[in-house]
């Protein structure tokens, strides 16, 4: 079988742990982390004729598995349909933007809420990124969103790579707080 086909029987063996630990990190309670994890085999059951094999399996059961985390944060901090997502990062590195990348939809498993919702936040993400300098919204845009190397960028913009590394946590922390601020 290749990488690229599913096989729910399997996933409990395969996965469950990895998943549950993944979740463990993001929701610390382990009956929620194992309810997230159940949640998660059951959509996938329920869609298995969406996956289209671009992905793999475990990666593909992670895109549902972050949809059912922000779903439940949501639920618990809902104010007007909104929510704060608080997840685990350490300002201190340079992980602490991605979490804005890891709210953009998987695009192999979209149904009508996730399409609405990705709009919504692509509306966001482009009104936080105009209000960034040119210059920091045209680097965050090629590292982040169009997922240049940092080589690539560097020789383009004439720029050394921790120039644009400081400019990336600059533009990350600042689409940090207008997000926070104006989506969630």
């Amino acid at each position: 079988m290749s990488d690229n086909q599913i096989n729910p029987d399997k996933w409990v063996d395969l996965y469950s742990d990895y998943l549950y630990n993944y979740t463990i990190s993001r929701v610390n309670d382990s009956n929620i982390a194992k309810d997230l994890v159940q949640d998660t085999f059951l959509a996938g059951l329920k869609s298995m004729k969406n996956f289209k094999g671009e992905a793999t399996e475990r990666t593909w059961l992670i895109s549902i598995l972050k949809r059912k985390i922000i779903d439940h944060y949501r639920k618990i901090n809902s104010n007007k349909g909104k929510a704060e997502v608080r997840m685990n990062y350490n300002s201190d590195t340079e992980s602490e933007g991605d979490w804005l990348e890891e709210r953009v939809a998987d695009p192999f498993d979209k149904t009508a809420e996730d399409k609405l919702q990705n709009n919504e936040l692509g509306e966001a993400i482009m009104d936080c990124l105009s209000k960034l300098p040119a210059k920091h919204a045209q680097i965050f845009t090629m590292k982040t969103i169009q997922n240049y190397d940092t080589e690539v960028i560097c020789n383009e913009l004439n720029i050394t790579a921790s120039n644009l590394w400081v400019i990336i946590h600059r533009a990350r922390t600042a689409m940090t707080a207008c997000l926070k601020e104006n989506w969630f």
